[in-house]
């Protein structure tokens, strides 16, 4: 301490700050050592800027799910042999079914949890991968957990001749509700 009760300049953590700051460090530091420092310091703040500005940017386009139609065209009738096609499964998440009666096409999804079950063409059978449910190739539930069979999708020829598909409108057959819609026009092409 001086004689005034303060503290000096000459000693102390404050003196060596004040010191630093006149510029005494600036003297040490060769010129291409203050340009290096300099472009990183002006890089870091433009790009701290830039991806802010892309952050703001982002907020005026939709976040929007794209899903995949429901109706589309999946070929002529006589494109489709007896049996189950799984042609569609991946893109549509249906299969075209061919039997005596005419063309169906069952929805996808299993009416336990709604997994997509897989076509096992050696046990001519749907079988769930999660909890087991299987169906025959008309989408009858004969084993599992599944309280029904699967859906099937509207269908029926457009004027073109083509088979037209929508899975927006599906018809149910639930027995404990005495629900029968697989009769119905639209749930199967007859004589097709």
């Amino acid at each position: 301490m001086n004689e005034s009760g303060g503290v000096s300049e000459s000693k102390g953590f404050l003196s060596n700050l004040l010191g630093k700051l006149k510029g005494a460090d600036k003297d040490q530091l060769p010129p291409e050592v203050r340009k290096v420092r300099r472009r990183l310091v002006t890089a870091s703040v433009l790009g701290f800027l830039g991806v802010n500005f892309f952050m703001f940017l982002r907020f005026f386009f939709p976040r929007a799910l794209f899903e995949p139609k429901t109706t589309f065209l999946i070929g002529y009738p006589a494109d489709f042999t007896f049996g189950v096609d799984t042609r569609f499964q991946q893109n549509a998440r249906i299969w075209v079914v061919r039997n005596s009666e005419g063309v169906f096409a069952i929805y996808a999804r299993c009416t336990h949890l709604g997994c997509t079950p897989d076509w096992k063409e050696g046990e001519n059978k749907f079988k769930c991968p999660c909890h087991g449910s299987g169906y025959d190739s008309e989408g009858v539930n004969f084993e599992g957990p599944a309280p029904r069979p699967m859906d099937r999708a509207h269908i029926e020829v457009a004027p073109s001749g083509q088979v037209v598909v929508d899975t927006a409108r599906l018809y149910v057959r639930d027995p404990f509700r005495n629900i029968d819609q697989f009769g119905e026009d639209g749930a199967i092409l007859r004589g097709a």
